[in-house]
């Protein structure tokens, strides 16, 4: 047996992924039997790219379903509240010390890590350098391109 993988979310992404379940089991789950369905009504299934098509749906579908069940199984709700310290749920701000330019990012679990909303992974190197600081604390960020410093502004 397999050991479990804790995975972190927020209240909100662990609803995304239930919403997402839902929708998968309830709307396209049917939908794509519906097709199979359908297309095995057309005859030889051997050349019949339509058939073929929505097997190959049903078998990304199964497979997202089984990967939602096991990060809902799994998940771990990041708690709002303390903000004296950063850690995963904090909305903090940092100011990069090479230019000054102030950045705000939350820091989520894999998950639900979206760089286009400023939310990071909690195991991206700017959160592993900033978890556990306080605000005007420095910390020094890990990178591919080399090394540089942040400093915490604010935590929200």
């Amino acid at each position: 047996m397999t050991s479990k993988e804790e995975h972190f979310v927020t209240e909100e992404g662990l609803q995304e992924l239930k919403n997402e379940l839902e929708d998968l089991t309830v709307n396209v789950r049917p939908e794509v039997i519906n097709a199979i369905k359908e297309a095995r009504a057309l005859g030889d299934l051997s050349e019949n790219a339509e058939y073929h098509a929505a097997k190959d749906k049903q078998s990304q579908v199964e497979s997202r379903i089984r990967e939602l069940e096991y990060l809902i199984e799994n998940a771990t709700v990041i708690k709002e509240g303390d903000n004296s310290e950063v850690r995963i749920g904090s909305t903090v701000e940092i100011k990069y010390i090479d230019d000054d330019e102030v950045e705000e990012y939350k820091i989520v679990g894999s998950t639900e890590a979206d760089p286009f909303e400023n939310k990071i992974s909690n195991s991206s190197p700017i959160a592993k350098a900033i978890i556990g600081k306080k605000v005007n604390d420095i910390a020094s960020v890990e990178s591919p391109n080399g090394s540089y410093d942040v400093q915490i502004v604010s935590i929200k």
